[in-house]
């Protein structure tokens, strides 16, 4: 995949740090995503929501991206949440893998802000 037209944007909605994902995204962006997903770790307590819902297709290094960041949310008392609605590419990564489990997901953005 060569994630063309792939995007990995910050913003803040309601306190709430808000990472999306548009595209095919893959091991170019995984950096990018690592980079927003660890800032938004290290402010302490508080909720980082990844909005899944644009997103076509995420490879391994984008699931790695996301476990770290489990890891480091966990580590601060933060919530990190995963919203969809979930691309079956973007489900099947989850479930082939085993790691729905360890993600708190909603079924959207709005649901994700508050769950």
């Amino acid at each position: 995949m060569s994630g063309e037209g792939a995007v990995v944007a910050t913003t803040t909605d309601r306190d709430v740090a808000v990472i999306s994902l548009r595209g095919e995204v893959d091991e170019d962006h995984a950096p990018r995503l690592a980079g927003a997903l660890a800032q938004a770790a290290s402010r302490g307590p508080g909720r980082t929501v990844v909005d899944l819902s644009r997103t076509r297709f995420a490879d391994s290094s984008v699931l790695h991206a996301l476990l770290d960041a489990q890891r480091a949310h966990t580590a601060a008392g933060a919530t990190l949440v995963l919203a969809g609605p979930f691309h079956t590419a973007v489900r099947r990564l989850f479930e082939v893998t085993g790691s729905a489990s360890v993600f708190r997901m909603a079924d959207s953005l709005e649901t994700a802000m508050t769950c």
